[in-house]
């Protein structure tokens, strides 16, 4: 046997048991809660595996071996015997829409649909079972489904001709309005694209399709009934209902406004958050800085026990599949290279502002223009502002230029990827390679690549977009399959990365960006007992089984906030 292969299958065992680290010195007084007989992995520096952990008012105050917690044990303490389950710390999403995708729970949900026809069914019995609703809402459809990710408006006008329909594709950068829609707005064919937004229109006649992009998304948006603050309450609840049942203890709010900030707010001062929130406000880059004493506002404002708010989220393009996403070189397709949101030099003066201001800045960037551009952004903040800690970081990261790869570690940006984008699906080889080319396409979703010079990656859902589930996402970064393909062939397979690097990037690294790595992220003494339990080890299964895993137990400062039913 090789030595490799001894320390691979040394690496694998349940436990490796590491000196117990204790809180105190002397004989212990009881813990509240024990957690014993279990496989620890406890994401330290280390990685150090255990067996128990005593907890106390939130925090941990033992990490070590089942007879060491024994002291920690006394008549009033609630003990688990896990038999050799597995602990991790709490999930951590680093990308995520909790409120709206919880508010769109609660409407024509069509996320996990793939037909067409199973989304019109879905529409028309939504509207029929509503049939109070001036408007019918919703969204979650899969670009890949329609021919140039583009349906039609004749398609829902056959199933509700008495409401105007609305709704919003999967990617959140589209959607997609029945006739009705288009009239009640005032959409026609002489309504010109508006800056940063594009309306599809028939080629023959010139008329509105159905089908809008980007900014011309919220030509409909903004003339729907508002919601109310109970609306975005109930949806708040939803999503983070859904998070902790998935393991999730953290969340960084990708894009909020203000009516969103409340409800956080609300939710934490009623003690009703059960994750840890960091809320990126959403810029108006039509504003430019002169809405930083707004965000320095809402920065003080909206601050609470379990609520932090000095993130700015920019929206710096589009998504490939709708060729909005600002690209080097031009789409094979199309000839043009889409565009940047904000020109070049407005957005890098944007970031250098906010930077200046101490905002952490939190942009999407998806092309590889849009990608380069954010980073010249942070380069010129350190230029001119001086190094901090800002933790700066971007999201998403579809398509990196090669050149650019090495400048995450050298200007410390954090690369926050959403790794169950990385294998061969229909927005891979439908709507992506194709406009791209093989040597373009080469350096879709280059997480290993980044890894490999030594930045830090943190990873997130996107959620509504993709599924909230970190175990399929790490599963599909360590295997770049679909999570239902054990036998196929790895997509870019040289992009793939290890378990230990999927989760330490759910979880100690998620942490950090976050600025919350010295209170959770690890399992560690002193820290906050934000835990997960599984119901198996993911070291001792095959990768392609990971997503199989359940969420036995998840655990806030040592609450439990879930708990699955038993069988």
């Amino acid at each position: 046997m090789s030595l490799v292969t001894r320390l691979f299958l040394l690496s694998s065992l349940p436990v490796v048991l590491f000196a117990c680290s204790s809180a105190r010195e002397t004989q212990p007084a009881p813990a509240e809660l024990v957690l014993r007989d279990a496989a620890i992995y406890t994401v330290d520096s280390a990685r150090s595996w255990a067996e128990a952990i005593a907890v106390d008012q939130g925090r941990i105050v033992y990490v070590g071996t089942n007879e060491g917690v024994n002291a920690w044990t006394g008549p009033q303490t609630e003990v688990h015997s896990l038999q050799g389950r597995m602990i991790l710390p709490g999930f951590h999403d680093a990308h995520v829409h909790p409120l709206m995708g919880g508010i769109e729970l609660g409407e024509c949900d069509l996320n996990g649909l793939d037909t067409p026809e199973a989304i019109l069914d879905s529409v028309q019995a939504y509207a029929t079972a509503h049939p109070a609703l001036d408007w019918i809402r919703g969204g979650g459809w899969d670009l890949p489904i329609f021919p140039q990710a583009h349906p039609r408006k004749e398609m829902l006008d056959r199933i509700v001709a008495d409401r105007p329909v609305f709704l919003t594709a999967a990617d959140g950068h589209s959607a997609w309005v029945n006739s009705l829609a288009l009239q009640r707005v005032g959409i026609t064919r002489t309504t010109p694209d508006p800056p940063n937004g594009r309306i599809e229109r028939d080629p023959r006649t010139g008329e509105p399709t159905g089908t809008l992009r980007e900014a011309a998304v919220e030509l409909v948006a903004n003339q729907l009934p508002p919601y109310t603050a109970a609306d975005y309450e109930a949806g708040l609840r939803r999503g983070l209902a859904l998070a902790n049942r998935l393991g999730i203890t953290s969340l960084l709010e990708a894009s909020a406004n203000q009516p969103m900030l409340e409800a956080y707010r609300a939710l934490d001062q009623r003690g009703e958050l059960t994750a840890r929130m960091v809320v990126s406000m959403k810029a108006d880059l039509a504003q430019g800085e002169a809405q930083l004493p707004q965000l320095q506002a809402w920065r003080d404002t909206y601050q609470g026990k379990r609520l932090r708010t000095s993130t700015v989220k920019i929206f710096a393009d589009g998504v490939i599949e709708a060729r909005t996403a600002a690209m080097l070189e031009p789409y094979l397709d199309t000839g043009d290279r889409g565009a940047l949101n904000l020109a070049a030099d407005s957005l890098t003066q944007f970031i250098t502002a906010l930077d200046r201001e101490g905002f952490q800045v939190h942009v999407h960037a998806i092309g590889d223009r849009a990608i380069r551009t954010a980073l010249d952004g942070f380069e010129r903040a350190r230029n001119e502002n001086g190094v901090r800690d800002s933790r700066h970081h971007i999201a998403h990261l579809e398509l990196i230029d090669s050149a650019d790869i090495p400048r995450f570690r050298t200007l410390g940006v954090v690369a926050n990827f959403q790794p169950l984008w990385a294998f061969a699906d229909t927005y891979i080889t439908d709507l992506t390679e194709p406009a791209l080319g093989p040597a373009r396409s080469r350096w879709l979703y280059p997480i290993n690549s980044v890894v490999a010079t030594g930045a830090t990656t943190a990873f997130g859902s996107d959620w509504s977009v993709s599924s909230m589930n970190p175990l399929d996402g790490i599963q599909v970064g360590v295997t770049h399959l679909d999570p239902d393909d054990s036998t196929g062939t790895p997509w870019l397979p040289q992009e793939r990365v290890d378990l230990p690097t999927m989760l330490a990037g759910y979880t100690l690294q998620g942490a950090y960006v976050s600025f919350q790595e010295q209170e959770t992220g690890s399992i560690e003494v002193g820290k906050a007992a934000d835990l997960v339990v599984l119901d198996r080890n993911l070291f001792q299964i095959p990768p392609h089984e990971i997503h199989r895993a359940k969420v036995l137990m998840t655990f806030l400062e040592g609450a439990l906030m879930y708990q699955a039913d038993q069988p």
